[in-house]
């Protein structure tokens, strides 16, 4: 199979993908994806197409195809081993799992060495299982659709470093633009390069040629791959990062300065236990950091940010319809999770429209983190109600939601955590309350209060709804519930109506209408 690629905004449209979907496939329950790496093979089931992937399985085993390669021109041969055992075991899992459809893609390593086809052929004979062989343009067009999976409106260059590759995608406007691949990645420069003055000469020669191919990239930096990962996380050991989530992690040219620095004198032994990372994983990431600083010389981005959505949800993205992959991710996720834990599922948008007199000046952003909040406030009632707080802030912190920031994952947890609980004061999470600003952190109170009221306000019917009313010259907080509803407003719901009251530095009162 061939692609064409684009050479310049007005081919964007004439991107033909390598790999063709079924149109009834896109309606699967499960997605399954296998990804022969360079270092890696990877099974991962998605729960569903849906527009924010649900991971219903995930195992990756560690078999180096690549390492030797650059030197031999073969796969490495106890990894081919390691690996046609790892899909044949990834087979019967999805065959247990009633998955309709497996597709297996490789990339560098495979494509590259002499025995590649002989593998494919090896692993088809052993397990049934077909792979494609993606060309390096392709494999940077699917990297780039996993981040746009994951961050609606990304603009920016994409850079995904395998083992044994490192490949390029701009994207913007909810497209990929032009697509580049160098065979410069950890393994061929542990091999070829002992001096790190060699290593930089190849560096530098692979940069000028992307560059010649990519054109000036002034925009963000997004990281896809393992070592870019590991290198972020060894960032946040040395900035003292308190919220130990890779996606959508933020760096600074200068930061990153610093952490390379801070890598070339540190005990990789001792950093690699600190940072949860294997010896295997933790050898490349030198090597990988020596390219990024090669990256950030040559083509200066404003800002870097870490993406753990890559090829293989790149894949689900190509799967998806054009009306699902306009939806928001965080609100689609959010929404499902509701539908499927909460007490009163679609009572979240009920209460959106309840708290939303509260911001009236709020911008797109604010008002999507209010609306996800509601969806999310009644999913954890399950939980003991003395840690119904903490676990609200744990879940929204750290779950698998994309379109955040860490900062807005933050305001998430902790106006989630205010649905339960009035205080902050002694939370066992304080110190990632530092993410957010004064602002940030008021307004958070202020909309787990409301939620906490509002999820008091059960009024059967569209029509007559409990109503807050917000006089900010004023002051003044009113709560209005129809007659027939006015039992509602008890001592609980009056002590909650005050507390909200507080943190707005009002006054409240309570009123009965018809007018509603």
């Amino acid at each position: 199979m061939t692609s064409r690629h684009p050479t310049s905004d007005h081919d964007w449209d004439k991107i033909e993908p390598q790999i063709i979907f079924d149109q009834a496939k896109r309606r699967l329950s499960k997605v399954g994806v296998i990804d022969v790496g360079s270092n890696s093979v990877r099974l991962v089931v998605f729960d569903g197409a849906a527009r924010s992937p649900a991971y219903f399985y995930n195992e990756k085993i560690m078999c180096a195809l690549g390492q030797g390669l650059a030197a031999t021109g073969y796969l490495n041969p106890k990894g081919r081993v390691r690996a046609i055992k790892a899909i044949n075991r990834f087979c019967h899992l999805a065959k247990a799992m009633d998955i309709p459809e497996l597709t297996a893609v490789a990339t560098a390593a495979v494509r590259d060495a002499k025995d590649g086809h002989a593998f494919c052929a090896d692993v088809l004979h052993t397990t049934g299982q077909k792979i494609w062989i993606i060309d390096g343009k392709e494999e940077a067009r699917l990297s780039a659709q996993g981040v746009m999976l994951g961050w609606p409106g990304a603009y920016g260059l994409v850079c995904d470093l395998g083992g044994s590759s490192m490949e390029l995608a701009e994207i913007s406007n909810g497209k990929v633009g032009k697509c580049a691949s160098s065979r410069i990645g950890p393994f061929k420069l542990m091999e070829f390069a002992e001096s790190k003055t060699e290593r930089a000469k190849m560096i530098s020669a692979s940069m000028t040629k992307l560059s010649q191919k990519m054109g000036p990239q002034h925009n963000r930096l997004f990281l896809v791959g393992g070592s870019w990962r590991v290198l972020a996380r060894v960032d946040m050991e040395r900035r003292n990062y308190p919220l130990y989530v890779l996606h959508e992690y933020r760096m600074t040219p200068d930061s990153i300065g610093k952490t390379i620095e801070y890598l070339s004198t540190a005990d990789l032994q001792e950093l690699r236990l600190k940072c949860n990372v294997s010896a295997a994983r933790m050898a490349l990431v030198p090597y990988a950091a020596e390219v990024l600083k090669g990256m950030l010389e040559t083509f200066q981005p404003s800002d870097i940010a870490v993406s753990s959505y890559g090829i293989r949800e790149g894949m689900l993205f190509e799967q998806m319809p054009q009306v699902i992959r306009d939806q928001d991710p965080l609100i689609e996720a959010c929404a499902f999770s509701e539908a499927k834990d909460s007490r009163v599922p679609g009572f979240g948008l009920r209460l959106f429209d309840f708290v939303k007199p509260l911001f009236p000046d709020a911008d797109i952003e604010l008002e999507r983190l209010i609306k996800a909040a509601c969806h999310l406030h009644d999913v954890s009632w399950r939980a003991h109600p003395d840690y119904r707080a903490e676990i609200c802030f744990d879940n929204a912190t750290r779950a698998n939601l994309g379109g955040l920031k860490h900062s807005e994952r933050v305001f998430l947890g902790l106006s989630l955590m205010h649905r339960y609980r009035n205080k902050r004061e002694g939370a066992r999470f304080a110190d990632l309350f530092t993410l957010l600003s004064d602002s940030q952190t008021q307004h958070a109170e202020v909309l787990g209060k409301a939620m906490r009221l509002g999820a008091m306000m059960w009024i059967a019917g569209d029509e007559k709804r409990a109503r807050l009313h917000w006089q900010e010259d004023r002051r003044l907080l009113r709560l209005s519930l129809p007659p027939e509803a006015a039992p509602l407003y008890g001592e609980v719901a009056k002590s909650r109506l005050s507390s909200l009251a507080k943190s707005l530095k009002a006054k409240f009162e309570f009123v009965t209408s018809n007018q509603l």
